[in-house]
């Protein structure tokens, strides 16, 4: 085999949108400089929000192996890991303690929310991504009411002039706030590297990888690919979908968890809203496809789809020397949103 044909490989193999978009994230990192933006620090941030990001882009692995399609309905999982945050805070804890107490708590829900989720979608087999898409946002509206009723009275989370009700958005500084970020953080200048949270990230993933590859997952994956092989091979195919979309529905909880150790903060009522399509998006740049996912294609897509986010709006603004950033973020998400989702047929392995 030549030159030529090896890089024809390559770019077939890698896939030729994905490859242009690599180049084109390039590009900026170069430009950075003459922009008046530290190319260290754009570096630290496309980590921080890889990290960020990456595990609530993994959510969307179990139910596209399944067949259920890209989880329009994440924010199921993103409410059970945000009742478990603001609990955990209501309960006290603090430091480690208060992020391994989100989590566990968070689980219960996450399990209930996606038991009767996944009956749901086994009952509209076929148009999965359309129910769960108004799922996720009835999910959202009805929870805007909850936020005002739980009865919540932790004096760090409930208004202070009406002493009941749950504020839009809650610190969780001094409890689990950076906690995995500074986990043996590297910090070289400008640069830094989020390790505690890529690694933790690194375990869930490893994990997944191991679930896909046992009995069970295997199973899971040929329902997905074949499900009249699978129902003929004695596969319980309603049995297989409701665990995946169950493990996806608390993949959510976790990931809004370790989203808001780097964010700094807990977003309620309308902010887990459009937190499906960027995750959607990043799984579908990565070479996904409505049947077909990897590890490889969460951690390709997350990267570049937080990367072009994180550099575009900072370099345009050095370029032209006005504040439009807000402007450019909208419009690169919603236009990477628009094009991975008109790609969703097309899966690299």
């Amino acid at each position: 085999m030549d030159i030529k044909e090896r890089v024809q490989s390559l770019v077939k193999s890698f896939g030729l949108p994905r490859l242009i978009i690599a180049i084109f994230l390039l590009l900026l990192f170069i430009i950075a400089p003459f922009a008046n933006v530290n190319v260290g620090a754009g570096l630290a941030n496309v980590f921080t929000r890889f990290g960020m990001n990456a595990v609530l882009v993994l959510a969307m692995v179990p139910m596209i192996h399944s067949g259920c399609g890209l989880n329009f309905g994440l924010p199921l999982g993103i409410i059970s890991g945000l009742l478990g945050a603001t609990m955990s805070i209501e309960f006290g804890f603090t430091g480690i303690s208060s992020f391994i107490m989100a989590i566990l708590i968070s689980t219960p829900f996450a399990l209930v929310l996606g038991a009767g989720y996944g009956g749901l979608l086994n009952r509209v087999k076929g148009g999965e991504m359309m129910i769960a898409t108004y799922v996720g946002f009835s999910s959202v509206a009805f929870m805007c009411i909850m936020w005002l009723l739980l009865p919540y009275d932790s004096p760090n989370m409930v208004w202070g002039y009406a002493g009941t009700g749950l504020r839009t958005t809650i610190s969780v500084a001094g409890y689990y706030g950076g906690l995995l970020d500074n986990f043996l953080r590297i910090q070289i200048g400008h640069f830094a590297i989020p390790t505690g949270t890529i690694l933790f990230f690194a375990l869930l993933a490893f994990l997944m990888w191991l679930f896909l590859r046992t009995k069970t997952g295997t199973a899971m994956t040929a329902v997905g690919s074949n499900p009249v092989f699978a129902k003929a091979s004695g596969v319980s195919i309603d049995r297989l979908r409701m665990l995946s979309v169950v493990l996806s529905t608390w993949l959510g909880a976790v990931g809004i968890i370790m989203y808001e150790q780097s964010y700094g903060f807990i977003q309620l009522y309308m902010g887990p809203f459009n937190m499906a399509l960027p995750a959607v998006s990043a799984i579908l740049l990565g070479g996904a496809s409505v049947n077909k996912a990897s590890i490889a294609n969460v951690i390709i897509g997350t990267l570049l789809f937080q990367g072009i986010l994180t550099m575009t709006p900072s370099v345009m603004n050095g370029l032209i020397q006005m504040d439009v950033s807000e402007v450019i973020r909208i419009i690169v998400s919603n236009g990477m949103i628009l094009y991975a989702l008109t790609r969703k047929q097309e899966a690299t392995r």
